[in-house]
This record gives C-alpha cells, sequence and structure tokens, in this order.
C-alpha cells in the first residue's frame, strides 16, 4: 500500500513524543483520496482510528491507558441509559466523513440515543441521508494530537465527551458552536464532567468492578433525590 505517491514531498510524519496512553502520528498534506483508500486497505478489523481535516492526517494507536479509559467512559453510559430506561445504539468507532467537506473520523466511541428510534434498524449509516451519532467520545493522554473540535462541528455532531490529562470536557452543540457544560445534553441533571474522572482514578485503586457499582448507586441516588425534589 503506497502512501508516499499521495502525500506531498515536503510532508514528514509528526509523531507524537508522548507514549503514555497512544501513539500518534500525523501526515501533513495528504489528499482525501489517500485517506479514503487507507481506510479500505487497513479494513475495519484493526486497533489504529484514522482522524481527516483538510489534508491533515492523524493515524492513532491506543495503548491500554487509552482503552482502560475509553472502556470505563463506555460502561459508565451504558448504565446511565440502564437507570434512565434510555434505548442507546452503541456505533463504537464508526468512520464519519463528508467528502465534500474533507473531514472524516473515527472516534474512540459513539452512541446514538435521542435519535436511536432512527437508525435502530440500519445495518450501514450514511451520513448523506442519516442523522450523526447523538454523542462522541475522544479519549486523548497526547498533547500533539490532531485537533477534533473542527470535525465534530462540522459533522454537527450534537453532544463530545473529551478526555485529556485527568480530565473531562462536555461540549454541548448550541447555536452551531460548542459550548463547554458541566452536565450532558443527553443525560441532564447529572454532574459527569465532575464525577466519572473521580471515578476513572479510583479505578486505578479499587478495581473497575467496584467503581461500577458505586457509579450505579450514585446515579441512583443523584435520580432519587431529583425525583424528591420535583414532588
Amino acid at each position: 500500500m503506497a502512501i508516499a505517491s499521495d502525500v506531498a514531498p515536503q510532508s514528514t510524519p509528526e509523531a507524537s513524543p508522548d507514549v503514555v496512553g497512544e501513539q500518534r502520528v500525523i501526515l501533513h498534506n495528504v489528499r482525501w483520496e489517500c485517506f479514503e483508500m487507507l481506510l479500505t486497505e487497513l479494513g475495519e478489523s484493526r486497533g489504529t482510528r484514522l482522524a481527516y481535516n483538510d489534508g491533515m492526517l492523524e493515524i492513532m494507536s491506543p495503548l491500554l491507558p487509552h482503552e482502560h479509559t475509553k472502556r470505563l467512559l463506555e460502561k459508565f453510559v451504558d448504565v446511565l441509559c440502564e437507570e434512565l430506561k434510555l434505548n442507546i445504539r452503541s456505533a463504537g468507532s464508526l468512520t464519519s466523513k463528508r467528502k465534500q467537506l474533507e473531514k472524516g473520523i473515527e472516534p474512540d466511541s459513539a452512541f446514538y440515543i435521542q435519535n436511536e428510534p432512527l437508525v435502530r434498524h440500519n445495518e450501514n449509516i450514511d451520513f448523506e441521508v442519516d442523522p450523526p451519532p447523538d454523542l462522541m467520545i475522544e479519549v486523548d493522554f497526547s498533547s500533539s494530537s490532531l485537533p477534533k473540535e473542527p470535525i465534530y462541528l462540522a459533522l454537527q455532531i450534537p453532544e463530545v465527551w473529551r478526555f485529556h490529562q485527568g480530565r473531562l470536557t462536555i461540549k454541548g452543540l448550541v447555536d452551531g458552536e460548542y459550548v463547554e457544560k458541566t452536565e450532558s445534553l443527553a443525560f441532564p441533571g447529572l454532574p459527569l464532567a465532575q464525577k466519572l474522572p473521580e471515578l476513572i482514578e479510583q479505578s486505578l485503586v479499587v478495581g473497575e468492578s467496584q467503581v461500577m457499582r458505586s457509579f450505579r448507586e450514585w446515579v441512583r441516588s443523584h435520580l432519587s433525590d431529583k425525583l424528591q425534589h420535583d414532588d
């Protein structure tokens, strides 16, 4: 698979020096056709994830800390949907791209929640006609990764969670731009931006199972308090 012919001569791989949670390489002056070729050649059975924005291509290979955090965040979303009795369709690292915008991304995780009924029976998602996932999650341990917000904004992703340097940033799409929030659009009334990083850190001490039990109890407690307050 030749990449060099599709990359301008002055383009050199820009490798991230942070080999803690993941490994990243950024290529400049990459054609859209090369991005699509890589997606096809690499296939779906791979660990790497790609992001593309106006000629810049990032190739990310997750390491254990990255995958541990990603899986916990996915489990948190599952618990939230169970306790709130919300239907969900997990889309994983669904390749989300729009050729005319020259932007594409494979998030760490994606979920249909509000729009779940619209894609429940779809075997293939067509971003020309189907809605984008309601929530995308990005885990980023590196300091030199490709900025993803312009991609999410162009694709009109309603909500994005980004875990970076021990902090969870929740951004919601409001009037055509992202606004940082303490609560999720999908799961309002819960201070997730504060709680989830605490639990991720605790998981390295007490283990994932204990953390998930604690989180479920925390969600139920908040929901119970909300019901009492509403009454």
